[in-house]
């Protein structure tokens, strides 16, 4: 996938969810809710199967140091979370503010941000539509908290934007960091994908024990049916990825052996 495409997936996506607050009714989230119940198994998923293994085989970094900043990103996310408000997690607040949300919208953009790095370290495919996905109901989330500021639809529109973008720019500049052309950093890729790979842990976790009842540990059928879905997506990729990694090797080892008998 080009990085072209990968940059307009995620801005529009995450743009078009936030302007639908301008043309959809607000009270009736339960698509939403399977939509983010959907996203938040396929994420968990694809950080498991894919990211985790990753950043350990690719890491010269002590194991157990690894594990530390990926329970440093957990714990980072829990903080966001304090001035987000759960939005990442599609929560709409329905309270009016005042004054435009500055906390809420700083750490939003940071949280998006860090979510476009891993997409430099392979599986883009898998993570592209999985972030995509995710950013549907936290960019209508984000929209939604913005109409009930003082804000104009203009403003809004310009804010929306600006979220939209922060993937895409966390995307740029991982792709320049594992390139090796932003200075030394590459040398801390691992680091910062242990990171990232904890704050994935949070959000989806986070989003599969909640629910739209008020007991949030409780699944309903709808969400079940959605976050196997989710699992199987994941999973699905997994199996596929794996068989054409097994076929590519046996293609390559083939030649090699027949070169050797012709020697011989």
């Amino acid at each position: 996938m080009s990085a072209t495409l990968i940059v307009a997936i995620l801005f529009i996506s995450a743009l078009v969810s936030g302007i639908a607050v301008f043309f959809v009714k607000r009270d009736n989230t339960n698509s939403l809710k399977l939509i983010l119940s959907f996203s938040g198994a396929y994420l968990f998923a694809i950080t498991v199967l894919h990211l985790i293994p990753h950043v350990y085989e690719g890491s010269n970094t002590n194991p157990e140091v690894i594990g530390l900043y990926i329970l440093g990103g957990f714990l980072f996310q829990l903080v966001l979370e304090q001035f987000s408000q759960g939005i990442e997690h599609g929560h709409i607040h329905h309270h009016s503010h005042q004054a435009f949300p500055l906390g809420i919208m700083a750490s939003l953009c940071l949280h998006a941000f860090l979510e476009g790095m891993p997409l430099a370290s392979g599986h883009q495919t898998q993570l592209v539509f999985g972030i995509a996905i995710h950013h549907i109901p936290a960019a209508f989330a984000l929209g939604s908290l913005l109409l009930n500021t003082k804000l104009t639809k203009n403003k809004i529109t310009i804010y929306l934007v600006i979220f939209a973008a922060m993937t895409p720019l966390g995307f740029m500049l991982s792709k320049g960091i594992s390139a090796g052309e932003v200075g030394n950093i590459h040398q801390y890729f691992d680091k910062i994908m242990a990171v990232v790979i904890g704050i994935f842990l949070h959000i989806s976790t986070t989003i599969l024990f909640e629910s739209g009842s008020a007991d949030h540990h409780k699944f309903n059928k709808k969400k079940m049916i959605a976050v196997i879905l989710g699992v199987a997506v994941s999973l699905l990729n997994f199996l596929f990825e794996s068989h054409d990694h097994g076929s590519h090797q046996h293609n390559h080892e083939h030649p090699t052996e027949h070169h050797h008998d012709h020697n011989h």
